[in-house]
């Protein structure tokens, strides 16, 4: 059976964050919904229009992942929707896996997802985050994975690649290929030269 995916959207996300999820899901023959929280039209941070496949809906609560781009205002956006609060707090009840990079880890917080989990996220949006945060435990690496909480986390627009690998990595994909033929594994060993 097919995993499937839900790329959750919102005015103001961090573009890259959004699509490369998509991007790396899609190669991988994986199934992924882009989720308007409130239109198919979102205008990203940047001015890049997404045109997503569908508007949240219940049907959120189905998706094996729930994946959340940064960017501050889209993270804010995510944050302030209670319809997706009460979503993701029976996501993570039922023990399904959610995501959040850079920004988004801020609407985690909000909703109560973080707490007694290990995490990360941008690193000034931390300092927003940690006195809401009952227990949690921030690490500085580029992808955090809590298997007990089925929370993943990941830092910046830089890191959007990595944290892409990790969420299919988590759905079960074989990403050896994939990161060979789009010169991850060539950036990787190259980045620090």
């Amino acid at each position: 059976m097919t995993k499937k995916a839900a790329v959750l959207i919102a005015d103001g996300c961090e573009e890259v964050e959004a699509l490369s999820p998509v991007d790396v899901l899609r190669r991988l023959g994986l199934e992924v919904d882009m989720v308007g929280l409130n239109s198919k039209k979102v205008i990203g941070d940047h001015d890049i229009v997404l045109a997503c496949d569908k508007i949240l809906d219940v049907d959120l609560l189905e998706y094996d992942i729930v994946i959340f781009p940064g960017g501050y205002p889209g993270a804010e956006n995510l944050k302030n929707s209670n319809v997706l609060k009460g979503l993701m707090q029976r996501r993570a009840q039922a023990g399904k896996w959610n995501a959040a990079m850079c920004a988004a880890p801020l609407a985690f917080a909000a909703y109560g997802l973080l707490d007694g989990s290990e995490y990360t996220c941008y690193p000034s949006v931390h300092d927003q985050i940690k006195d809401q945060i009952t227990d949690g435990h921030f690490k500085e690496d580029i992808v955090v994975i809590d298997h007990d909480k089925h929370i993943l986390t990941s830092r910046g627009p830089a890191t959007a690649w990595a944290y892409s690998y990790a969420i299919a990595e988590i759905l079960g994909a074989d990403t050896t290929q994939l990161k060979e033929a789009m010169l991850y594994n060539f950036l990787s060993e190259n980045i620090a030269r």
